[in-house]
């Protein structure tokens, strides 16, 4: 039996980086999904913008025939940080295209192959995993991206319902601020948002990529199987803080 992979989209850099290299680390076959090639990662990796539903259809396409997906990390994400009364048509629909639409179209591509996955006993093996924010909870000038992201939760606790009888598990890993590209050009050093983010971090710091991967590594693994449903903050307490971030 060929060994079941892990489709990881968003793959080369930030969150996505870190969580290929943990499943590698442990052995476990990935594939990753990106806009840009990158002669350095360690796996195989199809190259597609996810903001182009017929380029992404094709590379899914591929990724369905070439290798047996059993496992998928809905990690690809943009974020454009726009106060209410600046919110422009373009960059909403931008938002909750990549983050949400692109999450859809992933896990319908690649829905077959992670229901009939199969361990050697013949269990269920599938998983699904969405990167979700902190920034659900609310977050100042983002309320576009904060919208996308809750909507993601949504996508997560329904799928569970939908997939439980046929054992695949569904859930959602909700980061704080993390050390990431995309983070330091959100919110450079100086910017004031940079220091009002970390200052409603109770543990007073940012989180490293690799903490993240922890946690999506769990909801893959087969000690999870009875784990559906569920959103885990990995925040360093921002989602229980009382500072708005």
């Amino acid at each position: 039996m060929t060994a079941a992979h892990t489709l990881v989209t968003g793959a080369t850099r930030g969150i996505g980086r870190a969580i290929v290299e943990l499943l590698l680390a442990q052995g476990q076959p990935v594939v990753g999904l990106a806009r840009r090639p990158d002669p350095g990662f360690p796996a195989p990796l199809v190259c597609a913008d996810l903001g182009d539903a017929a380029a992404a259809a094709q590379a899914l396409a591929e990724v369905a025939q070439r290798w047996p997906v059993a496992r998928l990390v809905n990690n690809a994400g943009v974020n454009q940080l726009q106060p209410l009364g600046s919110i422009t048509d373009a960059a909403m629909a931008q938002v909750f295209d990549l983050n949400c639409r692109a999450a859809v179209q992933c896990t319908q591509a690649l829905l077959p192959g992670i229901r009939a996955a199969r361990d050697a006993a013949g269990r269920p093996v599938g998983r699904i995993v969405n990167i979700s924010s902190r920034s659900l909870l609310g977050r100042l000038d983002g309320s576009v991206y904060a919208a996308a992201k809750a909507a993601l939760v949504g996508f997560t606790r329904s799928w569970a319902l939908e997939l439980a009888r046929e054992g695949v598990t569904v859930n959602c890993v909700a980061p704080g601020p993390v050390a990431t590209e995309m983070f330091e050009r959100n919110n450079p050093p100086g910017d004031p948002r940079r220091d009002r983010l970390l200052g409603a971090v109770p543990m007073q710091r940012m989180g490293a990529p690799e903490e993240i991967a922890a946690a999506v590594a769990y909801f893959l693994s087969p000690a999870a199987g009875f784990t559906t449903g569920q959103t885990l903050f990995v925040c360093g307490g921002a989602s229980i803080s009382q500072i708005h971030l």
